[in-house]
C-alpha cells in the first residue's frame, strides 16, 4: 500500500510542479498579496516573523487514495532563501481536488533555525504548526498568535477551516 502511495505521489508531483525560480517567485508573491487582502492581522503576524514559507498553490486530489502537493519559497527578511515542496497522502473516503494556498510563519529564530537544518520537516512531528483561524473582526486567536509555528491555509474565496497541516513533508528542493 505504502508503494502504491508513492507511485501516486511522484506522478501527481510531477504533473503539478511549478517550474522555474521565476515562476515559483511570481506565485509567491501573489500568494502573499492575496493573504494581505484576506487578513490584516495574518499580514501583521508575518512582518514580526523570522521566516515565512509560502506554497501558493497545492494541489490536493484523491479517488480512495490521496495525495496533495505543491511547491513554495522560503522568505527570510523578505527575500527568498530557499525553495520547498510539501506533500502528503492519505487514505479513506475521498473524491475530488481542491487548490490552495498555504503560508507557514516561523516566529523566532529558533523554529526557522530548527525548520532550515531539518532534511525532511513533517508537520505534527519536526514542529506542531498552529492553525490559524479568526475570529471576530479578523482577529486571530491570541493563544495562536503566541505560538512558534503559525499555519495559514487559504484560497482565493478566504480562509479555509477543517484542515490541517499534520503529516505534511516539506522538503528542501534545488532550483
Amino acid at each position: 500500500m505504502r508503494a502504491l502511495i508513492s507511485v501516486l505521489l511522484v506522478v501527481f508531483a510531477t504533473s503539478v510542479t511549478a517550474g522555474s525560480k521565476d515562476e515559483i517567485n511570481a506565485e509567491v508573491r501573489e500568494a502573499l498579496k492575496n493573504f494581505q487582502k484576506q487578513t490584516g492581522a495574518g499580514h501583521e503576524l508575518s512582518r514580526k516573523a523570522s521566516g515565512v514559507l509560502v506554497f501558493p498553490n497545492v494541489i490536493k486530489a484523491g479517488i480512495g487514495i490521496g495525495g496533495e502537493f505543491g511547491e513554495g519559497a522560503l522568505l527570510v527578511k523578505g527575500k527568498t532563501a530557499a525553495y520547498y515542496n510539501i506533500a502528503a497522502a492519505s487514505i479513506g473516503l475521498q473524491l475530488g481536488a481542491q487548490a490552495r494556498s498555504q503560508i507557514v510563519l516561523f516566529m523566532n529564530d529558533k523554529s526557522l533555525a530548527d525548520f532550515r537544518k531539518s532534511e525532511g520537516w513533517k508537520a505534527g512531528v519536526d514542529g506542531s504548526v498552529a492553525l490559524a483561524t479568526l475570529g471576530a473582526g479578523g482577529a486571530i486567536d491570541t493563544e495562536t498568535a503566541k505560538q512558534p509555528i503559525i499555519g495559514f491555509i487559504f484560497s482565493n474565496k478566504g480562509l479555509m477551516y477543517n484542515l490541517t497541516f499534520e503529516g505534511s513533508k516539506i522538503t528542501r528542493i534545488e532550483k
